[in-house]
């Protein structure tokens, strides 16, 4: 079952489009089953990237989470995968090549019919690579 809402999906659009209009690129969303974005510079695919929504200002939201199936499934694109936490005020984006976290058991208060609320988690406190824009 998903849980992503229309207001989840909207929040990554912006995110995106944000991220992109700050480095003169275009992306294109993909389906519901694959990452969230592919990136590109002059029509040339250059990334793909996961956004990740953050209910925290910039300076609060690390720890930063992200689940590990994420991030396999991200890094299995090997094309400059990218991952972006959207924050109230602003955005943290890495390479995830570039970051180095810390693994273990974690998620949200399990919901009902919900199977990856507990799950594999990486965390990444703050970090030179993680690179912070602010709205």
């Amino acid at each position: 079952m998903r849980f992503e809402t229309g207001e989840d999906l909207e929040r990554e659009e912006i995110c995106i489009k944000f991220f992109c209009d700050k480095f003169n690129l275009t992306y294109c969303k993909l389906n519901e089953n694959d990452v969230d974005f592919t990136i590109y510079k002059d029509e040339k695919l250059i990334s793909y990237a996961e956004v990740k929504g953050r209910n925290k200002n910039i300076a609060e939201a690390y720890p930063l989470p992200v689940a590990c199936r994420k991030l396999l499934k991200l890094a299995d694109k090997k094309t400059n995968p990218l991952i972006i936490w959207d924050c109230f005020d602003g955005i943290i984006y890495a390479r995830i090549e570039q970051i180095e976290g810390v693994v273990k058991m974690g998620g949200r208060k399990p919901r009902e019919n919900s199977t990856n609320d507990i799950e594999l988690m990486a965390y990444y406190n703050k970090q030179s690579s993680l690179k912070e824009v602010f709205k």
